[in-house]
């Protein structure tokens, strides 16, 4: 199977570029054509594709080499762009910049080679003029598979300097194929983690993405970029499909622990018992026959927090969990006072809970109901953010008291990728089991780890994090189910038997 749905990469050769502006403002401007536009974002952020989804009315998706694997990227892209006449691509950081200590992995050009896409490199042109065509030279020439097919000013102050920008740049022979001048009203706000999510500030939002459309409408040349779009060569990977995925991976070995966890054989600073050097199973491209799916029971509920506390989430885990056979059923921990009726598992995901914790606190009925679903050993899932919420308290605010820890914000910003492995069995995965996964965070939690901790990370340096007891597992950890959709299939599996 061969598919060849027109897409564009944006990239820049920085951060701060304006990518975001520009590939949300294509978006929105060619859905205002009346095209079906599939949006997606380079790497594991979660707050960009909330814009995208905004400026096409389809959900945003990640596309993360380092997350998923790069063999999963093309069939996630396709799945995404079902049925879409464009894909609109957004990068992450500077076009070539990767997972760190490992190349080209999960970078921008990595995945625009590994989509056959074309690149749109946006340049912010605001303190240069001729210089900017060394800059653009040295990004076309650095890497021959990445194809560059044209190039997006940005900030460019005037008449003139726009005239000064294209005549550099017609040395290279790289199109122009668009202006952009300053425009302060598309800027968007900013906080300790990067922008403002659009369910915070949707009416604002709107108009953001609106402004963006018209000044991208009125500044680039939209036939050109489609023409552009249409140049992608064509992909043979199949698309990715949720119940295919759950059908394919192993069945969840049961019966599970009674305390919903087993601790390492070894003290948690040795790595041997569970960080085997052993490759990750093969992820199966061609899976069974869609007579394989399992066929969904009624009245499997596992609860999805949301609202403006808890924005991060991928698409995929829901697909998957419904896949695997739950109803899943989504609450908004700042308004509802009780869990969806008939909850039997719940997933909290990541988000902002510190901005929100004087309300989540005074939501007592929903912290006592969570807590007592904990109680009973029904599974929760909670990255990050649903860690904090699980703690004893978040800046001297009382939280679900789950677990015995204190949470609060600090000025230190814990970023990166982290290679992970499954201290012991839990409700999401078997011990060893290896999961790649990112941290994003200005908070710590006291302390860290329990003792059946969740993860064991591999890098940045060894050591042991997050929290398994009863059914709870709980981290920083943000990790891709598409990569392991047994986690799924084990967590919803943990959901019929609890």
């Amino acid at each position: 199977m061969s598919s060849s749905v027109p897409r564009l990469v944006v990239a820049a050769p920085s951060s701060g570029s304006g990518k975001t502006t520009v590939a949300t403002g294509l978006m929105a401007a060619f859905a205002a054509r009346g095209l079906a536009v599939s949006p997606h974002k380079v790497g594991p952020d979660y707050i960009d594709p909330g814009y995208h989804a905004l400026a096409t009315g389809r959900a945003g998706r990640n596309l993360d080499a380092y997350l998923c694997g790069p063999e999963l990227v093309g069939p996630l892209f396709l799945h995404g762009a079902r049925g879409c006449d464009i894909a609109v691509v957004e990068g992450v950081m500077g076009l070539y910049d990767g997972a760190a200590g490992e190349g080209e992995l999960a970078s921008t050009a990595h995945v625009a080679k590994l989509l056959r896409a074309p690149v749109v490199l946006v340049v912010d042109a605001s303190s240069q003029s001729r210089s900017v065509a060394a800059l653009v030279h040295g990004f076309v020439s650095w890497d021959p598979e990445v194809r560059v097919g044209g190039v997006i000013l940005n900030k460019v102050a005037s008449d003139r300097h726009e005239v000064m920008l294209r005549e550099a740049l017609e040395q290279v022979g790289v199109p122009v194929l668009g202006v952009l001048r300053r425009a302060p009203q598309v800027d968007t706000p900013s906080r300790h983690l990067g922008l403002v999510p659009v369910a915070e500030r949707r009416g604002e939002a709107v108009e953001a993405v609106a402004a963006m459309a018209a000044q991208v409408s009125a500044g680039c040349d939209l036939d050109a970029l489609m023409e552009l779009a249409r140049s992608a060569g064509a992909l043979s990977c199949a698309a990715w499909d949720a119940a295919e995925a759950v059908a394919s991976s192993p069945p969840p070995p049961l019966p599970f622990p009674s305390s919903g966890g087993s601790a390492p054989s070894t003290p948690p600073g040795g790595f041997a018992p569970w960080a085997p050097d052993r490759p990750q199973r093969p992820r199966p491209q061609t899976p069974p026959s869609s007579s394989s799916r399992e066929v969904p029971p009624d009245g499997l509920v596992v609860a999805v927090a949301g609202g403006e506390a808890f924005t991060f989430s991928y698409a995929e885990h829901t697909e998957l969990l419904t896949a695997a056979g739950a109803d899943v059923v989504p609450f908004d921990p700042l308004r509802d006072e009780g869990l969806p009726d008939g909850t039997r598992g719940l997933v909290i995901g990541g988000g902002f809970p510190e901005v929100y914790a004087a309300e989540l606190s005074a939501n007592e009925p929903l912290r006592k109901a969570v807590a007592d679903l904990a109680e009973s050993g029904a599974p929760v899932a909670a990255e990050c953010a649903g860690l904090l919420y699980l703690c004893r308290e978040l800046d001297g605010l009382p939280m679900c008291g789950v677990l015995d820890a204190g949470a609060r914000m600090t000025e230190r910003l814990t970023l990166g990728y982290r290679d992970a492995v499954a201290v012991g069995d839990s409700v999401l995965a078997v011990a060893g089991t290896r999961m790649r996964g990112h941290e994003f965070h200005r908070t710590a939690v006291e302390p860290s780890a329990g003792t059946e901790p969740a993860w064991g990370l591999r890098t940045p340096r060894r050591r042991v994090e997050g929290f398994v007891q009863h059914g709870v597992h709980a981290s920083y950890l943000h990790t891709h189910w598409a990569a392991e959709p047994g986690v799924a299939r084990r967590f919803v599996e943990r959901c019929r038997t609890s």
